[in-house]
């Protein structure tokens, strides 16, 4: 399966914002029961959607910046962005075709 790509602050801007492809990015905690039940999900997204999607997850407490600029208040929260706009969101350890769904939403 392919690997999550790990992002920050630092380089959540040049990640995220130089994609040419929708970025997944779970926003999540090492402490977080259910953001490692939704792990599994994320991987086979990530995998299945190699070279047509970017799928990354960023530690809510390393990342204050970020986590605030996107108005994360819960974890495991998952944001699409295209062309570095969020276009849906998803809370919760939610199934693999609810993100697939998430993925494949039109930008509205």
């Amino acid at each position: 399966m392919s690997k999550l790509i790990e992002i920050d602050d630092g380089n959540f801007a040049v990640t995220v914002g130089e994609s040419s492809l929708p970025v997944v990015v779970e926003f999540g905690a090492a402490w977080c029961g259910p953001c490692k039940a939704l792990m599994p999900n994320l991987e086979k997204l990530a995998a299945e959607h190699e070279g047509t999607a970017v799928v990354c997850q960023i530690d809510i407490d390393q990342s204050p910046v970020t986590t605030t600029k996107y108005g994360i208040r819960s974890v495991p929260t998952v944001v699409v962005l295209r062309n570095g706009v969020e276009s849906a969101r998803s809370v919760g350890a939610v199934p693999y075709n609810a993100l697939k769904n998430l993925l494949s939403a039109p930008t509205v």
